[in-house]
């Protein structure tokens, strides 16, 4: 909740991801102890050109609440925008969850379309390890057997190893 404009990069198409919010404060430091660079799609390049038009004439950073107070100019809490958010999901006939839950989306969207574990898992700020432990179930599917074909396909190994 706490990038500022200055650290997405339009034309590099990432955000810069080196802060959070903690007990209504903003902290120079993110939960994994490790900044990353986070590459964004062209839906994310959009809503963030659509948000900055609404946001950064006012406030430094991308989240900005919809009433300023006093030194704080950033959202203390998902619980400020969780109404704006259900009520979208409402009028877009989509079944409310939580706002943490589009991580997990993101995730399993990714995994579906077959994209390489490790790019995932540093987008989310996770290891290799606890991506595929949360995710494992969504690797399994209808293409398990083209997986298998890619090693059949490959002339990998001893002669005794490639004789059928």
């Amino acid at each position: 909740m706490a990038p500022r404009w200055e650290e997405i990069d339009f034309k590099g198409r990432s955000a810069h991801v080196c802060r959070i919010v903690v007990d209504d404060a903003v902290k120079d430091r993110v939960k994994t102890k490790y900044h990353r660079h986070v590459l964004l799609n062209d839906r994310a390049l959009h809503a963030l050109k659509e948000a900055r038009a609404l946001t950064q004439a006012r406030s430094a950073f991308v989240f900005a609440p919809a009433r300023m107070e006093e030194g704080q100019d950033w959202i203390r809490s998902d619980s400020t925008t969780k109404g704006y958010v259900n009520q979208a999901l409402r009028a877009l006939d989509i079944r409310v969850r939580r706002q943490y839950d589009t991580r997990h989306t993101y995730a399993t969207m990714c995994l579906m379309a077959g994209m390489n574990a490790a790019f995932i898992a540093n987008q989310l700020g996770h290891s290799v390890q606890m991506l595929l432990s949360t995710y494992a179930k969504w690797l399994n599917s209808t293409s398990d057997w083209s997986e298998l074909q890619k090693l059949e396909n490959q002339q990998i190994g001893t002669k005794l190893v490639q004789e059928k």
